[in-house]
């Protein structure tokens, strides 16, 4: 079949252009296109892994603040989002979290476990690099940067075009990821591709992204910007035990991350800022041992006193807990079990950690992730409709569908 030509570029050419005739050729060095080089250089196979960027691995360079969330120790297709629940079952339970986790014990990189299920290196994220590309080597798979690329034919065999001349393979696998953060050279190569061979794409949109709010509900609460607590935050059906951080353009934090993608426009983020208290019946208890004692006085032993203040300056009765009515009360609890607020919108694609929708699952195997209708091309990792919750759970899919596919490519 031939395409539209679909070019892979980058802003500067330096280095590392290609040629020649391999069996498989990977597009994107990230996390799944190494996996997946890895497993078929391990098969023998004459592998090929391009990237138009300076570098490898740039969103493991920078996951974890330069420590690497490279897996989570439960992850499991419950911690995935996809028009199809049920397609990540597959690769997910035949890479596990312990396989990675044993690749990173062989080339004795320390690790520690920073809270629910989470694994960071200790030192840096440079390990994990580093690691991928020794295995790479050791697999015999070459890897090339500064490299863009035109895919000009596919099927039987598939035709790219570098600058250095033509490069054929048998397989073909796009692990080129979404538009999260584009400064690192993301880009819709891969949407773009899938599109030109006429997959369907579920819709596109940045999750796990921090949510921006209304101007005049800002202006409430700019001052707070630094600020954190604990909460359960909920969007829609799902609900997430983690902090919130105000920021100058809204909310942020793990909780306001992972709800991020279950939000919608339109709809609302409901907070609860006192998730281990009743806070009713505990308010009712201190009006009678503490008459006298302020609320914000009160609600400062529990929250950060100038959320607490804020608090009792905008919406709260600020007075001695004796002068609460019951209906007082009621109306303190709503306003902090139940706090509203309703975005305007997220920072998009330049802040979000991953991109939400790509190509649909119904033209993949869940097996192989090779194209039903395209037999030797592959889709891989954040390009594909699977999204994972926050906490490593994307690298695990980036490194379980990249085995799959190196599989058999």
């Amino acid at each position: 079949m031939r395409v539209a030509p679909i070019p892979y570029t980058a802003a500067m050419l330096v280095n590392g252009p290609t040629s020649g005739n391999y069996d498989v050729v990977v597009i994107g060095a990230g996390a799944a296109g190494l996996m997946c080089a890895i497993a078929a250089g391990r098969r023998g196979r004459k592998v090929l892994v391009l990237d138009h960027a300076n570098k490898v691995g740039k969103k493991i360079l920078m996951s974890g603040g330069g420590r690497c969330n490279f897996t989570n120790m439960y992850s499991g297709p419950e911690n995935f989002l996809s028009s199809n629940p049920h397609f990540a079952k597959s690769a997910l339970s035949r890479y596990t979290p312990w396989d990675f986790i044993a690749l990173v014990e062989k080339h004795g990189i320390e690790y520690y476990e920073k809270k629910l299920g989470q694994l960071f290196c200790v030192k840096s994220s440079k390990q994990i690099v580093s690691l991928l590309l020794t295995e790479c080597a050791a697999a015999g798979a070459e890897v090339r940067t500064h490299c863009p690329v035109t895919i000009e034919q596919t099927g039987p065999s598939h035709r790219l075009i570098s600058e250095a001349g033509e490069i054929g393979c048998e397989s073909l696998v796009i692990a080129t990821g979404g538009y999260s953060i584009p400064k690192m050279g993301a880009t819709g190569f891969g949407i773009d591709f899938a599109r030109a061979l006429g997959l369907p794409i579920q819709p596109t949109f940045a999750a796990l992204v921090p949510v921006t709010l209304p101007e005049r509900k800002l202006a409430q609460i700019a001052d707070l910007a630094g600020a954190s607590i604990d909460t359960v935050t909920t969007a829609g059906q799902a609900s997430f035990r983690e902090n919130i951080l105000f920021t100058h353009r809204g909310l942020s934090g793990p909780a306001v991350l992972q709800a991020s993608s279950y939000w919608r426009p339109g709809e609302p983020l409901v907070i609860d800022l006192f998730p281990d208290l009743d806070l009713g019946a505990y308010l009712r208890e201190q009006r009678t041992q503490r008459p006298r004692a302020e609320l914000r006085t009160v609600l400062a032993e529990t929250l950060p006193r100038r959320i607490a203040q804020r608090w009792c300056k905008l919406w709260l009765p600020d007075k001695p807990l004796a002068e609460l009515g019951d209906r007082e009360v009621d109306q303190v609890e709503a306003r902090c079990k139940a706090w509203t607020v309703w975005p305007d919108g997220t920072e998009g694609y330049r802040t979000a950690e991953v991109t939400m929708g790509g190509v649909d699952t119904d033209a993949l195997s869940s097996k192989t992730m090779e194209c039903r209708d395209h037999p030797g091309i592959f889709f891989i990792g954040e390009v594909v409709d699977v999204t994972g919750h926050l906490g490593g759970h994307n690298f695990q899919w980036a490194w379980a569908s990249g085995h799959a596919a190196g599989e058999v490519a």
